[in-house]
């Protein structure tokens, strides 16, 4: 594995754990909204949590990818990544 192919897993499992901890941060602000905000916020962390968990088996994907197909599963990878990152990003301002 390359020095260049291993940062970039790395730079996608932590994107995934600060997603995991932004998850995690709007789960406990379900926990004390009020009933109808609770239907939001439940309803967007399924997407998110959905969305998250697309992320990592893609991360999975490339971890497991031979050198010559990786860097077509990056090329895939990136796009679903940049539109995982929108969807979080769309909903952890709506709900703030």
């Amino acid at each position: 594995m390359t020095n260049k192919r291993k940062a970039y897993e790395e730079k996608l499992a932590a994107q995934l754990q600060e997603w995991n901890a932004q998850i995690t941060l709007l789960k406990a602000k379900a926990e004390t909204a009020k009933a109808h905000a609770k239907v939001e916020y439940h309803a967007t962390l399924e997407v998110l949590q959905h969305k998250r968990d697309a992320a990592q088996a893609k991360l999975q994907e490339l971890k497991g990818a031979g050198d010559e197909a990786w860097e077509e599963l990056k090329i895939v990878a990136e796009k679903a990544w940049a539109e995982i990152k929108t969807v979080f990003h769309e909903a952890i301002s709506k709900l703030k």
